[in-house]
């Protein structure tokens, strides 16, 4: 059975006019992945946060909590407040709550991306299973907000950048997208699942945390505009994706990108390498979920150059051969990237490019390193793809 989601595949990916199946090239280079671990994550059951708590919590069950990744111990007063060690991991503070949000996105989107491949409702019957967990069933849900999320002990019980959590969520909304019309479904999971989305967007907007978030100077701002792009998309909320877009074009681009394409906050950070790498995947997947008839984001071109496309062309040498970069190594997990950007595959989609294209294949698809998973919250690409624009000619 063909799913509308195929039906949009055909139009937008058919072979004609000389361009590339982009679809069709990521279909073949990911399938037999894809059907794994479909598989794995058919045997998967439904875990929300409510299977974890943390005592240093102040929300209750069902309140996300975290802690911030880069405070520690402060050696001169072991039970006082924890002091910032910036780019180095704490490997005692809480993420159980996160992992179990990360567990959640790859099984909906592992099986979304099997249901496109093959059709069969049985892989939305069961991710269903696991939405209806987080955001239906009154004893496992998870409350539409982020108040307690990276806490720092001694220090404060929640802060705004802990919204950079939930960026693990879009993979979730996008797979919804992606399977909203199978029959299978029920009407009041999908109206539930939207519903919690509208009311998480609220907070998001409104609440003093998202908007310290969205006011933020790096990848931080980045991430709020993808998130509520990915989000409001879903719930349809027009005025939200009009305000992204704006944001887009008049905040974080003059904000964020040189005339070089570089993304100078991310650099002079302690892993500039793999924050310059974080930022242009959310910035690449910001022009994917917002670009509209008439309003191309990939194209969108500041007086000084700075467009999409010249970010990607700024990395892509380093991400060819990183040995070439101009900085320091980073001083955690250097040698666990690059691996296979979501970036690239857009790239090579929209402006009809298989050196992007070639340079994606080559990488790993499916890492396992916790930060890394952390700093990669697409990972099933094909499920995306139903929002591209055509390719340049």
């Amino acid at each position: 059975m063909k799913t509308v989601c195929l039906s949009i595949f055909v139009l937008l990916f058919a072979d004609c006019c000389g361009q590339t199946d982009w679809k069709g090239k990521m279909e073949v280079a990911l399938h037999d992945a894809i059907m794994q671990h479909a598989e794995w994550a058919m045997r998967q059951l439904p875990e929300t946060i409510t299977n974890y708590a943390c005592p240093r919590s102040a929300g209750g069950i069902h309140d996300f909590y975290s802690e911030g990744d880069y405070w520690w111990p402060n050696p001169d007063d072991p039970d006082g407040p924890y002091i910032r060690r910036d780019g180095e991991t704490n490997p005692e503070n809480f993420t159980a709550h996160r992992l179990a949000m990360i567990r959640f996105s790859k099984i909906v989107g592992y099986l979304a991306s099997a249901y496109l491949v093959t059709g069969d409702e049985k892989y939305v019957e069961h991710a269903f299973s696991h939405i209806r967990a987080w955001f239906v069933d009154e004893d496992t849900r998870m409350n539409p907000n982020l108040l307690y999320a990276q806490a720092i002990k001694g220090v404060v019980t929640g802060r705004g950048v802990g919204i950079i959590d939930t960026i693990h969520l879009m993979e979730v909304v996008q797979a919804i997208l992606c399977m909203q019309d199978a029959q299978c479904i029920q009407p009041d999971d999908l109206r539930t699942a939207k519903e919690w989305f509208s009311d998480y967007l609220a907070w998001l907007v409104h609440h003093p945390y998202g908007v310290d978030e969205m006011n933020a100077q790096n990848n931080h701002a980045t991430c709020w505009v993808m998130q509520v792009a990915a989000f409001a998309r879903l719930t349809g909320d027009e005025p939200l994706l009009e305000l992204c877009r704006t944001r887009y074009r008049e905040i974080l681009l003059p904000r964020q990108m040189a005339s070089d394409g570089s993304f100078p906050k991310e650099l002079a950070r302690t892993k500039p390498y793999g924050y310059s790498l974080f930022n242009l995947d959310a910035m690449a997947t910001i022009c994917l979920i917002l670009s509209a008839e008439g309003d191309d984001l990939w194209d969108y071109t500041l007086p000084g150059g700075q467009n999409m496309k010249k970010g990607i062309d700024f990395m892509l040498p380093y991400i060819r051969d990183k040995q070439t970069w101009m900085l320091p190594p980073d001083v955690m997990y250097w040698d666990e990237w690059p691996v296979a950007h979501p970036a690239l595959i857009f790239a090579a989609a929209r402006y009809n490019d298989e050196v992007y294209f070639d340079t994606w294949r080559k990488f790993e698809h499916y890492p396992v390193v916790r930060e890394v998973e952390r700093n990669l919250p697409i990972r099933n690409p094909l499920i995306w793809m139903i929002e591209m624009s055509p390719p340049h000619k």
